[in-house]
């Protein structure tokens, strides 16, 4: 892509080259855009809606409204620190390009090699995890639909839950094959259309339950009856973090789209802020509303229940059932929350696609030039229809063992956070006196902040790793380490028998031509 003298300057597309790219997306993303992907993927509805249950299982509303706090405070120390590492480094490539920057030219291969791939393979799983509790929701809305399960409602089979996963994914690969302008719409509609729906959900459900909780139970009840043999408070609120931590995921979205976002060394960090700060806010108010309509936890956790156990059903299904004798105004509210879970798997699939581009732009993918394919719009086409197949077949895993699927969706949250959190060890560690800030930087406070990120996700990563129920059987063993270890050994285990001796890091792909407009670029900005 040529730059001539005279065209708007652009100081993302500058750094773009300074770092040794050429631009091959179209740049085509506003600040708002570049927020909306990011806070898409965070998607709070989605997260507390999927582990509303884990939350009351684990501490109730205590754990939900104080643990909330907690983890969102920890998670912006975490997020302030990528942003001001993406303001220096605002490429597709993201947390490995970071990585490989900020550990040292000897360093640099393996730290962008283990980040990479931390971060690919935690993307695939989100993206996986999304579109399949989009597809059991569905499950749930037709059999609340069809009578509930004490009214001889339709249970969809695994099966029939497996292909709606697919319909989904493959609905989503067709989106993400459209133009990023396209995209970018569909994006701010759906950031829009979550914020909405949290704060129609907080005010509708609440009034419309004949019956409410107090300020006492909403604020101060602590559930210690899990039924899984925990009874220590403490480890039962950490364990109710797990629903807090896993929602507060995906901002690395703005990072992974700043190669398609203008002035991105500025929007890009401003995007990761916001995404962060505003599910904070958005998530906290959803989950004050919704719990004012907690009256019988027993009930709303039992498989029983006419929504199979599924507890955000069953509160909506009970609030519309006492109030006007049918459950269709819960079926509708839940069909609000379909629709954001689609746009977050959606989101996911666009920045899932655009790191594994990036990545397989370095040479670190098998089959690389199939992954970094670009279209006539400028999409990354076979990294997105690659990315989907994945997702598919990692839920395939369901199948055979739902706690085998648990095991491997645990990566969307301690795999990315590893990934997360890895560019600021190295930020504040080995660079912690040659890294040049960008635009957006914290001054003397980076340094801080970048360690009490660094320390949040290694505490999180063990706490996580903890037993969730006992006596430990092979159905109740917590496999997150075992998972996580097994592709930590596995992505180790490639650097040392294969890829130190071809792979380099992050590589440049401009030509001596290329950098004749990297000179007229700088001497307009100058």
């Amino acid at each position: 892509m040529t730059i001539q003298v005279g065209d708007p300057i652009d100081s993302g597309h500058a750094r773009l080259h300074e770092l040794g790219y050429k631009q091959e997306l179209k740049r085509d993303l506003s600040v708002l855009s570049n927020f909306a992907f990011s806070f898409c993927v965070v998607s709070v509805i989605t997260g507390l809606n999927t582990l509303y249950g884990t939350g009351l299982s684990f501490g109730g509303p205590i754990s939900f409204i104080y643990g909330w706090v907690i983890a969102g405070t920890f998670t912006m120390f975490v997020g302030l620190s990528m942003a001001e590492i993406c303001s220096s480094y605002p490429t597709s490539g993201g947390l490995y390009y970071w990585s490989a920057k900020l550990a040292g030219p000897s360093w640099a291969p393996f730290a962008s090699w283990i980040t990479g791939w931390f971060n690919v393979i935690g993307q695939w799983a989100v993206t996986t995890s999304v579109d399949f509790s989009l597809a059991q929701l569905i499950q749930v809305m037709i059999l609340l639909g069809s009578g509930g399960k004490n009214g001889g409602g339709y249970e969809a089979s695994k099966y029939v839950v497996m292909a709606m996963h697919g319909g989904i994914l493959f609905s989503h690969a067709i989106l993400n094959s459209l133009p990023i302008s396209l995209l970018s719409f569909l994006g701010q509609f759906a950031a829009a259309w979550n914020v909405l729906g949290v704060f129609l959900l907080m005010i509708l459900i609440p009034t419309v339950a004949t019956e409410r909780a107090s300020a006492k139970f909403v604020f101060m009840n602590f559930n210690t009856d899990n039924g899984d043999g925990i009874h220590n408070k403490v480890y039962i609120f950490v364990l109710g973090l797990l629903m807090s931590q896993y929602t507060l995921t995906g901002y690395d979205a703005s990072a992974l789209m700043t190669e398609e976002t203008k002035n991105a060394d500025v929007n890009g960090p401003k995007g990761i802020i916001s995404a962060i700060g505003i599910s904070l806010l958005a998530g906290w108010c959803y989950l004050l509303g919704i719990t004012f309509a907690v009256t019988d936890i027993p009930h709303l956790l039992d498989s029983e229940n006419d929504a199979g156990g599924y507890a955000i059903a069953q509160i909506f299904y009970d609030a519309f059932k006492s109030r006007y004798g049918s459950g269709t105004g819960a079926i509708v509210c839940l069909g609000i929350i379909a629709v954001a879970v689609y746009f977050c798997g959606m989101s996911s699939l666009t920045s899932n696609s655009r790191m594994a581009y990036a990545f397989s732009r370095d040479g670190a993918m098998p089959f690389s030039q199939f992954w970094h394919k670009v279209n006539r719009h400028e999409v990354p086409i076979n990294a997105v229809w690659a990315s989907s197949l994945i997702a598919f077949c990692m839920a395939l895993t369901s199948l055979g063992s739902l706690v085998a699927f648990q095991a491997m969706t645990s990566i969307a949250t301690i795999g990315l956070y590893i990934a997360y959190a890895l560019p600021s060890l190295f930020r504040v560690t080995l660079a912690r006196n040659s890294f040049v800030p960008g635009p957006f930087n914290l001054g003397r406070y980076g340094v801080i902040v970048g360690w009490i990120a660094v320390l949040w996700v290694a505490t999180i990563s063990v706490l996580f790793s903890l037993p969730v129920a006992y006596p430990i059987t092979d159905q109740t063993l917590n496999y997150t380490p075992v998972a996580v270890g097994g592709l930590l050994i596995l992505v180790v285990s490639s650097w040392i028998f294969s890829a130190r001796h071809w792979f380099k890091g992050p590589i440049t792909n401009i030509d001596s031509s290329s950098n004749e407009d990297v000179c007229h670029y700088v001497i307009l900005d100058s």
